[in-house]
């Protein structure tokens, strides 16, 4: 029978460290994965309760796009000096006023 030759001592051992290795490496970055998978959600969840209570008020818009259905020009005012402090105006072109002018 002819059997391969027997590894040296420092060849197993060099052989064994690899695998210690390879193995460490693998656990590290499957925890690593596992933890931004579970800690980005949270991580959203946190920001949209600290921007809600930015000026001691909850009621934030997160709207970004709006639309005025007639066509034309207007003009869109806003004021502190209105009776309503989140009170728009719109001031069509033939001089209409719309909203909290």
């Amino acid at each position: 029978m002819n059997l391969p030759p027997e590894p040296s001592r420092h060849e197993a051992f060099f052989s064994a460290c690899r695998s210690v290795l390879v193995r460490s490496a693998l656990l590290f970055s499957t925890a690593g994965v596992a933890l931004t998978l579970f800690l980005a959600p949270m991580m959203v969840r946190e920001e949209r309760g600290v921007m809600g209570s930015v000026g001691g008020s909850s009621d934030l818009d997160y709207t970004a796009t709006g639309s005025i259905n007639t066509p034309g020009t207007y003009t869109v005012r806003r004021s502190v000096l209105s009776q309503k402090p989140g009170g728009v105006c719109v001031i069509r072109d033939d001089g209409r006023q719309v909203g909290d002018c």
